[in-house]
Formats: structure tokens, sequence, C-alpha cells
């Protein structure tokens, strides 16, 4: 009887031991799991940063493009004024006065510091579109390093994890570039 008890007593304990081990592989793979998944959405966050900056810049060289052509013609406008002016009078003193007149219409152009402004936006745009591709090569550096440590690799690649490549730059346009900035 005394050796039921102590067989039971180890059946208890080995059981427990077994229940335990199965409980610690199911936290340690679903702990590997959870930082997967947070390496994988940091990834995604700095692919999207990247498309949003990319957009930022498509819309800011479309201002700039009408903002240039808004220029020109404003300008084209204030000299062909003073041409006329010009042409109208036969002394300095009238030409003069066409000039100041001209100077009134026309007291400051504004529109130089707009341009001014979204050619300094686009290069601020171009510096974060480097700083988040760098910080995406980063996130993919990091993520590709945990999914292929050991062992988190002999599980991970069960549960679908792969190794995600880096996407190098493209040089070619977009589909979507501006086209034909200047023309009517």
């Amino acid at each position: 009887m005394k050796a039921i008890k102590e067989n039971w007593k180890l059946v208890l304990i080995v059981a427990a031991g077994i229940v335990a081990v199965i409980f610690m592989c199911i936290f340690g793979i679903q702990g590997a799991q959870n930082k997967a998944f947070a390496l994988e959405e940091q990834v995604n966050t700095a692919d999207s940063d990247i498309k949003v900056q990319e957009k930022r810049r498509v819309d800011l060289v479309y201002n700039l493009a009408d903002c240039v052509k808004q220029y020109d013609k404003h300008e084209a406008e204030t000299l062909t004024a003073i041409v006329e002016g010009r042409g109208k009078t036969t002394n300095l003193e009238n030409v003069n006065t066409a000039i100041a007149a001209v100077t009134e219409a026309y007291p400051e152009l504004k529109s130089n510091e707009n341009y001014k402004e979204l050619m300094n936006e686009l290069s601020i745009t171009e510096n974060l579109i480097s700083g988040y591709r760098e910080n995406y090569n980063k996130q993919i550096k990091e993520y590709n390093r945990y999914i292929r440590k050991f062992p988190t690799r002999l599980f991970l690649n069960l549960l679908g994890y792969e190794v995600r490549h880096y996407e190098y730059l493209n040089y070619d346009a977009p589909v979507d570039a501006p086209q034909n900035l200047f023309g009517d």
C-alpha cells in the first residue's frame, strides 16, 4: 500500500513536470510570435511612412509647378505693362511715372516667396524620405535577424514567418510622376 502511495506521488510530480514543460513551450512560442508580430508591424509602419512622404512629394511638385506658372504669368503681365507704358510715352519723366504706377499696382511679389517656401518644403520632404527609408531598412534588418535566430527560427518558420528582402531604390520615374509641368 505504501508503494502505491509513493508511486502515486511520483506520477503526480512527473505529470506536473510535463504540464509545466508544455506550458513553458506554449508561452515561449507565443512570446516569440508576439515579438515577431511587433517587429512585423514596425516594418509595415516604416513602409507606410515612406509612402506618405512620397505622396507629399508628388503633391508638393504639383503645387510648385502651379506656383511657378502663376509667378511667371504675373511677372510677364508686369513687364508687359512696363513696356506698354514706355511705348506710350516719349520722355523719361513719363516713363518713370508709368514704372511707378506698375510698381504701385504690384508692390511686392509674394509668389516668389511661395516658390521659395515650396522649394524648401520639397527639400525637407526629400530628407524625410531618406530618413524613413533608413528606418525601414533598419526595421527589416531587425525583423530578419529575429526570424533567423535559433531556436525561434524553428517554430516561426512553421508558423509562416519568412525573411523579408530589402527594397532597393528604384530610379525609374513612378507612373504618377508629374508630366509637362509648365505646358498649358
